[in-house]
């Protein structure tokens, strides 16, 4: 194995280690490993920022390389001094969705994914030990849009933005199957927010609670940009 392989496989584990670990924890304490992850994050950008300032080397010594600053408009400038003051807070909490088993049957035919687990209410009824069908996971997850409530045009996150562009997703975890009739919600928080090229980048965790269950459905890093 590559040695860039085996450091990508440790920096993996140790992401996923840490996620099991805090799903353990009770809430009270996980908001206080919410905030000391925060503030370990802000020290190590600081880190970073130095790193890239001294990237070149100059007869074995560090030189400092001046980098241009990023130029955003004053509306873009405007947000991100606002959204730095709710960094680590629950921004968003979406409204109780139904998961009938029409809207799984639907999701199945879509994506061609026809696994009895999800399709076949009787054999689950038997065989599966959850008693019943199970929504896909790739369905709660792409539901997160109307979850979040960022898809309705009457009421635009971001009012003053020209374009707001899904960038991805940084980690996806489904530490608890969403059974068919369940009733689910999306809890959205701010982790971080990034000035970039015409705009600025903003990344939430969206946790997906399931009514009645301790674990959530789904939770996942969601990256969005915002253009001005």
């Amino acid at each position: 194995m590559k040695k860039i392989d085996i450091t990508k496989y440790k920096a993996d584990f140790m992401q996923k280690i840490a996620f099991d670990f805090k799903q353990w924890m009770s809430p009270a304490i996980r908001d206080y490993y919410s905030l000391f992850l925060k503030n370990a994050h802000q020290n190590r950008e600081q880190l970073l920022s130095w790193v890239k300032e001294y990237s070149v080397l100059e007869n074995g010594r560090s030189v400092k390389v001046a980098q241009k600053p990023i130029q955003v408009s004053s509306e873009a400038r405007e947000l991100f001094l606002c959204l730095q003051t709710r960094i680590g807070e629950e921004v968003h909490v979406g409204e109780w969705l139904t998961i009938t088993q029409d809207r799984v049957d639907q999701f199945a035919h879509v994506t061609e994914d026809h696994q009895w687990l999800h399709n076949d209410v009787e054999r689950a009824e038997k065989e599966s030990p959850f008693k019943t069908t199970i929504a896909h996971g790739f369905l709660t997850l792409s539901l997160l849009p109307h979850l979040t409530d960022s898809v309705d045009a009457s009421r635009p996150a971001y009012p003053n933005a020209k374009m707001t562009v899904n960038y991805g997703l940084n980690q996806v975890r489904f530490p608890y199957p969403v059974k068919t009739g369940s009733v689910i919600r999306a809890h959205s928080r701010l982790i971080k927010v990034s000035p970039i090229k015409r705009g600025l980048e903003i990344e939430k965790e969206i946790s997906v609670e399931i009514q009645g269950t301790r674990r959530p459905g789904c939770v996942a890093v969601s990256v969005v940009r915002v253009y001005f």
